[in-house]
């Protein structure tokens, strides 16, 4: 949630950069300036009638010892009246409150400078690339083929149990999954990540925290009875950890690692996006998360940048990294970096991690916030990527290492699987 002191400070330099995400704010701006100067107003007329309520009050007492009963009474009854004017001020007080929060709510975090214009996927920019993508034989088959074939992934039996889009892993297709969480896990702790497994529901005060309401109500999972939410990323819990929390200087960075089945309903997903593994209602993925002090939060991006990079190479995957634009960016985040591996069976780009810098965003709901050297408190800036999403890793290791004798495993998950091939 932005901060009222930017709006108040730069209302035309964030209805200008929330442009650049195509998001029109200039009239939402004004009714948030207009809320905010009702209740200041409100506040300032609270605090006079308080004061002349407190002063009369104390003027009862000055009357009963002088004996004059009857002013005395009088001055009751207009303490009372002052009584229900606060108390009416108060009310007009709380009413503009709401309504400020409510519109605050509404304007999504400002893209990073960095962040080029665009409406779509299409405006990305592509910052650098790697591996080599495999030259195939012809016949290589895509991931659900392989699937089938090694009786490793059963779709159709994922839709007897649940439905389309709940696939059941089986045999070795089970164990590769395994082993690559515990891969990733191992990666990320090693790096300096905390593991921790965090609940699969959250309530609404966590899902509110880290932006997925009231932007995502329609994508997750809803438990109506208890009012939880099923995860739709490990972020959402690991992340509300500190909700509600002031931290030292001292105790930055805060870095941790979770694994979490993920719950989305991916309305609106259709052709071939969602065949296969390329798109599912559940699905595995390891998620790092990090909080920063603000000037260190840019140094903390790109080394999460790097870090996921140096983990999707070592799984021997072509990828590239993408710049979001404004228009393909989420909600909640300032700049966020995808990364995409190629599918060589599909000849198409999947993505299997973003990672994001939210600044004070997140932090401003959160209420996680820090005493500096001096005793101020000021929000934290908080990060997060995906550390990796299994579905699509497992279609391009699937499809990329096909051979005629089989499916050739990474080197790195030898040691996790205990098995090289699966044929």
């Amino acid at each position: 949630m932005l901060t009222l002191k930017l709006l108040r400070e730069n209302p035309q330099y964030v209805v200008e950069r929330l442009a650049v995400k195509n998001f029109d704010a200039s009239e939402t701006v004004e009714r948030i300036l207009e809320q905010d100067r009702i209740r200041r107003s409100c506040q300032t007329e609270l605090d006079a009638a308080l004061s002349a309520q407190k002063a009369k009050a104390k003027e009862i007492g000055s009357l009963m010892q002088q004996g004059r009963k009857e002013d005395a009474e009088a001055a009751k009854k207009e303490v009372a009246r002052m009584k229900e004017h606060s108390r009416m001020i108060e009310v007009r007080m709380e009413e503009s409150q709401k309504l400020q929060n409510d519109l605050l709510v509404q304007l999504p975090n400002l893209p990073d400078e960095i962040v080029p214009p665009g409406k779509n996927a299409d405006d990305n920019v592509v910052v650098r690339m790697g591996g080599e993508i495999p030259q195939l034989p012809d016949g290589a088959l895509p991931h659900w083929e392989l699937a089938a074939k090694y009786d490793i992934i059963d779709f159709d039996l994922g839709v007897k149990l649940t439905g389309a889009g709940f696939p059941v892993y089986k045999g070795r297709g089970a164990k590769l999954q395994r082993s690559l969480i515990q891969y990733f896990l191992d990666f990320n702790t090693k790096a300096g990540y905390m593991e921790i497994e965090p609940p699969v529901m959250v309530n609404e005060a966590s899902a509110f925290a880290t932006g997925q309401l009231p932007d995502k109500e329609g994508q997750m999972y809803f438990a109506s009875q208890d009012k939880f939410y099923l995860v739709p990323t490990a972020e959402v819990p690991v992340t509300n950890i500190y909700r509600d929390t002031i931290l030292s200087q001292s105790d930055f960075p805060v870095k941790m690692t979770a694994y979490t089945p993920c719950f989305r309903r991916e309305a609106g997903s259709y052709g071939k996006d969602v065949r296969g593994l390329n798109r599912l209602h559940q699905f595995d993925k390891v998620e790092i998360v990090q909080l920063s002090l603000p000037e260190a939060s840019e140094r903390a991006l790109n080394e999460m940048v790097l870090h996921v990079e140096r983990l999707v190479n070592s799984l021997g995957l072509p990828y590239r990294i993408v710049r979001l634009c404004g228009g393909d960016m989420s909600f909640t985040s300032a700049v966020t970096y995808d990364f995409e591996v190629f599918s060589a069976a599909q000849q198409r780009w999947l993505e299997v991690s973003s990672v994001s810098n939210f600044k004070s965003y997140q932090a401003n709901r959160l209420k996680l916030r820090y005493k500096d050297s001096e005793g101020r408190t000021n929000l934290a800036h908080t990060l997060n990527g995906s550390s990796l999403a299994l579905p699509r890793i497992v279609a391009a290791i699937l499809e990329n290492n096909q051979t005629p004798d089989g499916i050739n495993i990474p080197k790195v998950l030898q040691e996790y699987t205990r098995f090289v091939r699966i044929d």
